[in-house]
């Protein structure tokens, strides 16, 4: 028989960056082409099937006998319902839209375990601002801003992932994310830098990128350990299988959650970045 590749050497989830990497092109695709209505069913959808996945992680080994009135059903309702409420928040575009956010996170708060109640509200919110924000971000502030922050979680993930694995050295956080490097995170912010000051220097951004990259980048990271903690909490390796071989989607989802939060934070406190 042919030997078959080994999964588990320095090189082993390779395959998942790349899933990673093709995942968010296809955001920047979806969020490119798309405008309007298809632009917000677009990420209602993507906000359905996240919320599908959180359901999972968080409710109840036996959910026939505790999901509270939803059963064993919950978490595809509340993955009907975070998809209608984002979709409806979207359309209407209204501040007073943001009460049809917070219906899957009441509704699914019964049916999450005790201990998990607060994950699911937390992750849940992030979950529902994110969709809202890129959004937000597509329309208000151009397709460029949006491949900008798109860019950064990409050249962060392959910075760190090639460099973390050449340089190698002190684990940046072992008990969460074991083959995360020192070496590689901070060239994670060394790329997101570069990509900054690139835009900058060529006319397609103003000088405030050089630095507002870098905070967006270690959001992004921060994003992908939270995850990691989410499922070592739940005691799962992947958020669902919806991915063959490459997991699900908050897997691949994981730190732009971060790096959009990031980003609205950013705008509350000072004015974002242009970007062209």
């Amino acid at each position: 028989m042919t030997p078959q590749p080994s999964t588990s050497g320095k090189w082993g989830d390779l395959s998942r960056r790349i899933a990673s990497t093709v995942v968010l092109l296809g955001i920047g695709v979806l969020l490119a082409s798309a405008t309007g209505i298809w632009l917000r069913l677009g990420m209602a959808v993507i906000c359905a099937v996240t919320f599908w996945e959180l359901a999972n992680m968080t409710g109840w080994r036996h959910p026939q006998l505790h999901a509270g009135p939803f059963g064993s059903w919950r978490p595809l309702v509340l993955a009907a319902i975070a998809g209608v409420s984002q979709f409806l928040a979207l359309v209407l575009y209204h501040p007073l839209a943001w009460v049809a956010l917070l219906l899957p996170i009441i509704l699914g708060l019964p049916g999450a375990a005790r201990r998990d109640r607060l994950t699911y509200g937390i992750f849940g919110i992030a979950i529902l601002l994110v969709a809202y924000g890129l959004v937000l971000f597509r329309e208000d502030y151009g397709l460029g801003f949006v491949l900008w922050l798109m860019g950064i979680v990409i050249v962060s993930d392959t910075a760190g992932y090639f460099f973390g694995r050449i340089l190698g050295g002190p684990k940046f956080w072992p008990s969460l994310s074991p083959k995360k490097t020192w070496s590689g995170t901070v060239a994670g912010w060394i790329g997101a830098a570069i990509l900054g000051a690139l835009l900058w220097l060529s006319g397609h951004g103003d000088a405030s990128l050089v630095w507002v990259s870098p905070l967006v980048c270690f959001a992004g990271q921060m994003g992908d350990i939270a995850e990691s903690w989410l499922k070592r909490r739940a005691g799962v390796k992947d958020s669902s299988n919806l991915i063959p071989g490459h997991g699900g989607f908050m897997d691949r989802f994981d730190a732009v959650t971060g790096a959009v939060l990031a980003i609205l934070l950013i705008g509350l406190l000072t004015s974002l970045p242009a970007v062209n």
